[in-house]
């Protein structure tokens, strides 16, 4: 009797099982992004785009490439890119404003048209689904953020495919040929 029990014991269980814990989301499409004024940003709005995030910050070194971005939006938002900026207070408080504050700035200095997402940590136990996706990324590998303006670049199908250090700037020889190369020329 003691060998059966023990015997059934140690058989496998082919009983009800637990569900996975919640995983970050896989799919640009299943994130549910937030714009800065505080409403959805509908998926439509980015599907079959090619997109390019930026962390953002209007107190930093960096930021006159808001005047960069523009002009890329401009021009290749026609075919099909939209530039998305996710304000970031992380590094050195560069971005303290409240959303108004950020909108006026963006528009009133650099003539900001391209969407801008609510103010997100891009880092750390807080990082955002959206940062978890990009960072989490095969092209993301994993690594936190360095600092304000580091650009990931997303396919027309949802898939990362570049990650940029804030160093390049919007008009740098990479940047613009792995947009083109995602636009499809």
């Amino acid at each position: 009797m003691y060998w059966v029990l023990l015997a059934l014991s140690c058989a496998p269980s082919f009983g009800p099982v637990s569900p996975p814990a919640e995983a970050a989301a896989t799919t640009l499409s299943a994130l549910n992004l937030v714009k800065l004024d505080g409403t959805a940003m509908p998926s439509a709005e980015l599907a079959g785009k090619v997109v390019l995030f930026v962390n953002v910050a209007s107190k930093c070194g960096y930021t006159p490439q808001y005047e960069g971005l523009e002009a890329l939006y401009k021009e290749l938002s026609p075919r099909g890119l939209v530039i998305v900026g996710v304000p970031c207070n992380q590094f050195g408080s560069q971005e303290p404003g409240k959303p108004e504050e950020i909108a006026t700035f963006c528009r009133m200095n650099y003539g900001v048209t391209f969407p801008l997402l609510e103010k997100q940590d891009v880092n750390g136990g807080a990082r955002s689904d959206l940062y978890q996706f990009l960072v989490g990324s095969e092209a993301g590998g994993g690594k936190n953020i360095g600092w304000n303006f580091e650009k990931f670049l997303v396919n027309r199908e949802g898939k990362v495919v570049g990650r940029f250090s804030s160093k390049v700037t919007p008009d740098a020889a990479e940047l613009r040929t792995a947009i083109e190369a995602a636009l499809g020329k």
